[in-house]
């Protein structure tokens, strides 16, 4: 089993991952195939020919390939310039096979290299799509920076596989398979003699790549930990020049940087090892055939032909069956890469299958007996019931942490409730798609999040067809339109990642204008006007008003300026509704709501007081 963060997964399928990537893509991959085979038959027939030309310098009787050379041969040339003419003829031969196999090699590199780049951007797309079907508690228990090394060095990881190695794991079994037989018709002896490593070469490779998978392993989530330092730094680093945090980041950074360096550095000395070992036991290999046929050819047991193509047969192969430790090894990193990816695609996605609403909706809202706990934590919601007719303006107020934002969370169904219903329009929300109902839904979050873009590209979000009318009476109705109008370029101007560019009340504003535009049924704002004063909130809410009158508005605010006109206001407390009523109704009765009118009523006399206050001049 595989754990995510809390989560503990099924066993990803990582064949099943592989070929689900590759369809497609299949037809390359037997081109690339069919063309190595091609290459390999002319690249084994020209040993062949040097053999039947070294035995025929130095008196041997001409074997079948010779034969076909003289075959060949004019009658009437001279001695030496039949010898001539064969000597040209087998270059001839060697070039054209040489000339062959490198086309093929360029076709198998082209069919494998389309192939790699067109699955892996089967794979980033696929990754980007579940990320964002995924439920919002997967993201909350997951590292960035940990999804970004899995969706862009992992998949890179998978490519370089599929690009080098598994045509380097074909190669070596192919060359086998075709140079044993060859090296068998030769001699069968010297055969026997020229594979005596080659057992010893691939059990170290097995136990190599077994070894090496889990150190992979450790590096990856390291790297993964220090991409995710990384990011941290450069998102929050405002906060860290307000607190002169700037050492402390650093020497974080220098902790996860050292990690990763010693696991690499582990690593690197492990297969520097492997390496040289193997390296040892490929020279000795070809040394012991040259020792042993230089014997034999002395002796007369064997042609120099023949050993001259023992020792390029035996070159052709060794060398590549000693880089399947190393084809392993990258094998093993992407069998890893694999793996956490896997983890990402093989987490549930929010249900696609429920009931769609395509008809828009009034807003009427009828919640009964909520119930929400998280794993491990306390109780969020308790037996919690509303009514919400379509039309009204609804606030929901209460101490942090009393459920609000959690129940606004169920209303867009990010979560859902552990026991209890909510109706929409008399439709169970929980049998309703979440796209369809998210999509009568505007919201202003308590963070505004602004992408890195234009101002209409923001504003659009909800509604990709608005119109610069449509933009700008949105954005007058947030108080916003003066500042877009300000900016070099209008609704064309450039604001900065996640709205860096623009203050805290510019860019609230604008995500109360983002939602506007979208014209829902139902409009939430989430302690939306917490970053305005309070004259630019006064000015607000007046606008909305004539908007509010049309849809059903939840407004959750700590300032009772916010709620004081709303047709009914919910007091939260514990995650149970406290108290129900009209601002001039729960300030008249004791309780949350009229402990908190009292308080900010003396915390605004206070601040007038201060305000008035004379100043003391001071004395010489």
């Amino acid at each position: 089993m595989l754990t995510v963060g809390s989560k503990t997964l099924p066993k990803p399928k990582l064949w099943q991952l592989f070929t689900n990537t590759s369809m497609g893509f299949r037809g390359k991959l037997a081109g690339a195939l069919g063309a190595m085979i091609a290459s390999f038959i002319l690249l084994f027939s020209v040993p062949m020919i040097t053999r039947s030309l070294l035995d025929h310098l130095s008196g041997e009787a001409p074997d079948r390939l010779f034969n076909l050379l003289l075959m060949l041969t004019p009658q009437q040339l001279s001695e030496d310039q039949t010898l001539v003419f064969q000597l040209s003829l087998a270059a001839l031969i060697i070039l054209l096979a040489t000339a062959s196999a490198g086309f093929f090699v360029y076709l198998r590199g082209k069919q494998i290299a389309e192939a790699a780049e067109g699955m892996a951007r089967r794979l980033r797309d696929q990754l980007m799509d579940h990320l964002n079907h995924l439920p919002l508690s997967f993201h909350h228990r997951s590292d960035t920076g940990d999804l970004i090394q899995r969706c862009t060095s992992d998949v890179e990881t998978f490519r370089v596989f599929v690009s080098g190695q598994i045509i380097e794991i074909g190669r070596a079994v192919l060359m086998l398979i075709i140079v044993i037989p060859i090296l068998l018709s030769l001699d069968v002896e010297m055969t026997g003699i020229a594979m005596i490593t080659m057992p010893f070469l691939l059990v170290s490779a097995i136990l190599f790549f077994n070894r090496v998978k889990t150190m992979f392993t450790a590096v990856d989530e390291a790297e993964a930990r220090l991409t995710t330092v990384l990011q941290e730094n450069l998102t929050g680093i405002r906060v860290v020049r307000a607190f002169a945090r700037q050492p402390f980041e650093i020497d974080k950074f220098a902790k996860a940087n050292r990690l990763f360096r010693d696991r690499n550095q582990k690593l690197m000395q492990f297969l520097g090892f492997y390496y040289g070992a193997s390296d040892i036991v490929c020279l000795l290999q070809v040394g012991l055939i040259l020792f042993v046929g230089a014997n034999w050819v002395i002796a007369g047991e064997m042609t120099v032909g023949t050993l001259f193509a023992f020792i390029t047969y035996e070159s052709m192969i060794i060398w590549p069956i000693r880089h399947m430790g190393r084809v392993l090894t990258d094998s093993g990193k992407a069998v890893v890469a694999l793996g956490r990816m896997a983890e990402i695609l093989d987490s549930e996605t929010e249900s696609k299958y429920e009931q769609t609403l395509n008809q828009p909706l009034t807003g009427q809202l009828q919640v009964s007996h909520l119930n929400l706990k998280f794993d491990q934590g306390p109780v969020v919601l308790s037996d919690l019931s509303l009514t919400i007719n379509a039309g009204q303006t609804v606030a929901l107020v209460g101490a942090p942490g009393a459920g609000k934002t959690i129940f606004l969370q169920l209303l867009m169904r990010l979560i859902d409730p552990d026991t209890g219903e909510i109706l929409l329009d008399q439709h169970r929300l929980s049998a309703l798609s979440r796209k369809s109902v998210r999509r009568q839904i505007g919201v202003v979050l308590q963070e505004s999040f602004l992408f890195a873009g234009s101002v209409a590209d923001n504003l659009r979000i909800g509604r990709s067809d608005a119109t610069v009318a449509d933009m700008k009476r949105a954005a007058s109705a947030a108080d916003v339109l003066s500042t877009i109008q300000a900016l070099p370029r209008g609704f064309d101007a450039t604001i900065g990642e996640r709205g860096v560019t623009l203050s805290g009340g510019q860019r609230q504003r604008m995500a109360i204008a983002r939602a506007l535009l979208k014209d829902p049924a139902i409009l939430i704002l989430d302690d939306a006007l917490s970053a305005v004063d309070t004259d630019t909130e006064a000015q607000i809410l007046e606008n909305l008003r004539e908007v509010r009158a049309t849809k059903t508005t939840i407004i959750v605010a700590h300032r009772l300026s916010s709620v004081m006109d709303a047709d009914r206001i919910y007091v939260f407390d514990k995650g149970r509704v406290a108290q129900a009523g009209t601002h001039n109704e729960l300030s008249q009765v004791p309780g949350i709501y009229q402990q908190l009118c009292e308080l900010q009523g003396q915390i605004q006399a206070d601040i007038a007081s201060s305000l008035n206050a004379p100043k003391e001049v001071p004395t010489s």
